[in-house]
């Protein structure tokens, strides 16, 4: 489905999230699961379960009734027995976007890259990168859909491989605001049940909420055998805390506060808390074989996704 293909499909609000120069930049880049996939139509993803694909898995005793062109002749000619070889199949990818829409989301730091005109928020910035990828994962046929949540669920959409789909999902995006506080570990565990079969988790968040809680999540998500890739997106100025002089902090999550605080009398323990935060993380996905990207508003969100993906291509050569 190329990009006017798309925009002839539908005109609707959400179509507005679809970046002519971001999927231009992208280009022909593909997203292929690194894992064992389970998906419903023959696609470019490994399988789990045994087919006629040309990709050799391993052998099992002949037994009557199998097809007779799977027979291994030459293991026969060494052990005088009977063996049919089988092959991995090929399936299609379900992979389920889960983007958060807390308060915290809607953050806008003074250093982050325009876009038409403006900075985006972390949300902003976070939603541009589901669209771009649902489009790329329909685009190759893979089976998407679409959560979304603060405190709880507040959109969900299961997976679905049909170009109407995409527009579905734009659209939801398009209708969707950050609002309410945060609670992601409980949100991402029920995320982790309704995903089913193994598939492909893609979780946009700046993940601002109890460390521990959140790793107990990404263990249930690989005790499900899903496949898990974070894009931890940030501002630059939660990251650097770039303050000088007094200023007025406030909170975006109910219950809301303000505070007038001299940033230079914060910013060591400020950076080291936040530094501790990021590493806990990133160590932890590390351990658990967990795909994670940190993302920054300051960059392009498409440049950010094509670093990604180039990276994900060179570990799978």
């Amino acid at each position: 489905m190329a990009l006017n293909e798309a925009t002839a499909l539908d005109r609707g609000p959400g179509m507005a999230l679809l970046d002519r120069q971001a999927l231009a930049r992208l280009g022909r880049m593909e997203f292929i699961a690194r894992g064992l996939v389970a998906g419903s139509v023959s696609g470019r993803h490994r399988s789990p379960f045994r087919g006629s694909s040309v990709e050799f898995a391993d052998h099992r005793q002949y037994v009557p009734g199998d097809d007779l062109r799977n027979l291994d002749w030459r293991v026969y000619g060494r052990s005088d027995r009977y063996t049919i070889r089988r092959y991995m199949d090929e399936t299609n990818l379900r992979a389920v976007l889960v983007l958060d829409s807390s308060g915290s989301m809607k953050y806008t730091g003074g250093a982050a890259a325009p876009r038409a005109g403006r900075s985006l928020s972390k949300f902003e910035y976070g939603r541009y990168l589901a669209a771009t990828m649902a489009y790329l994962l329909i685009h190759q046929q893979d089976a998407v859909g679409l959560l979304t949540f603060d405190r709880d669920i507040q959109t969900y959409i299961p997976a679905r491989a049909r170009t109407g789909h995409l527009r579905v999902m734009l659209d939801a995006l398009a209708g969707t605001t950050p609002g309410r506080d945060t609670r992601l570990a409980p949100v991402l565990h029920e995320v982790a049940e309704r995903a089913g079969r193994r598939g492909l988790i893609i979780l946009i968040s700046d993940l601002f909420d109890d460390p521990d809680e959140i790793v107990s999540a990404f263990h249930h998500f690989r005790y499900r055998k899903h496949e898990v890739v974070v894009f931890h997106v940030t501002a630059e100025e939660e990251r650097t805390f770039p303050f000088e002089t007094w200023s007025v902090f406030e909170d975006l999550e109910p219950p809301r506060g303000r505070l007038p605080v001299d940033p230079l009398t914060i910013r060591a323990q400020y950076l080291e808390e936040v530094g501790r935060f990021f590493d806990r993380i990133r160590k932890e996905c590390g351990r658990l074989h967990i795909d994670y990207a940190a993302m920054s508003t300051k960059i392009d969100f498409d440049l950010s996704l094509a670093t990604y993906l180039a990276h994900r291509r060179n570990l799978k050569k």
